[in-house]
């Protein structure tokens, strides 16, 4: 059983990769959950070797090894909601989604469909992406960059299965500027700072997608999570010009 203090925050869980410059995945999203005042649990689907500034390695822990810490924290701690960061390929996102669901078959999910890094280093295997249809419609949400959402929608994925948060960072438009795409209907979402006062942070999507996570688990509809996660990102995003960003001023 969990400890005496644990109804006073909700509990959710990161599944994502570990960086040791602590700017994206586990660390980034721990971070995050503290900040908002929720309770993260973590478990590392892969070791990386990197900066802020590039990925240099990566090693993916083994599948049977990231179900079993699932199993163990749904186990021992009630569980409303989990981030899915990096995975390997369409199966070990099924094998984890199937572990959460039989668990705990109302929890949330909310998948930061990282494909590539921003330097370019590969994580998802792509060749396997189409094996996702038989599971998109178990997430509550996937949050592509606009890249991102482009190589989703090419291969039939998005069709009204779950919503969909496009990021608008990579906008050649109305940068800035999300889009959630939910039960069939396009809700703009528009920043509430002003745009040239953002800087480029490693790991803006992983505080993105565990900030909405966080509001979710707190008792947000989807919509009012995302547009909290936009405030939360944003202040991330202006908080000083390196890659590194603050999660407190």
């Amino acid at each position: 059983m969990y400890s005496k203090n644990a109804d006073k925050r909700p509990f959710v869980i990161s599944v994502a990769g570990f960086d040791p410059s602590g700017g994206a995945g586990l660390l980034a999203d721990i971070k995050t959950f503290e900040e908002l005042k929720v309770q993260g649990l973590g478990v590392c689907t892969a070791m990386t070797i990197q900066t802020e500034s590039q990925c240099l390695s990566l090693e993916w822990q083994s599948l049977e090894t990231i179900l079993s810490a699932i199993d163990v924290l749904m186990k021992n701690y009630h569980v409303e909601s989990v981030k899915i960061g990096v995975v390997k390929d369409a199966d070990f996102l099924s094998e984890i989604i199937k572990a959460i669901k039989n668990n705990n078959s109302e929890a949330k999910i909310v998948w930061d469909s990282v494909l590539k890094s921003t330097s370019e280093f590969s994580f998802f295997d792509i060749n396997t992406i189409t094996d996702l249809k038989n599971v998109v419609n178990q997430i509550d949400l996937i949050t592509p960059n606009y890249n991102e959402y482009k190589v989703l929608k090419g291969a039939s994925l998005l069709e009204n299965s779950c919503s969909v948060l496009v990021k608008g960072g990579h906008r050649e438009d109305k940068i800035g500027t999300d889009i959630l795409i939910q039960n069939g209907k396009e809700i703009s979402i528009e920043p509430n700072n002003v745009v040239s006062g953002f800087y480029p942070k490693h790991g803006s999507g992983c505080v993105l997608s565990s900030a909405i996570v966080s509001h979710l688990v707190k008792g947000e509809n989807l919509e009012m999570a995302c547009r909290k996660g936009k405030l939360y990102i944003e202040k991330f995003l202006t908080s000083n010009p390196t890659l590194l960003g603050f999660h407190s001023n």
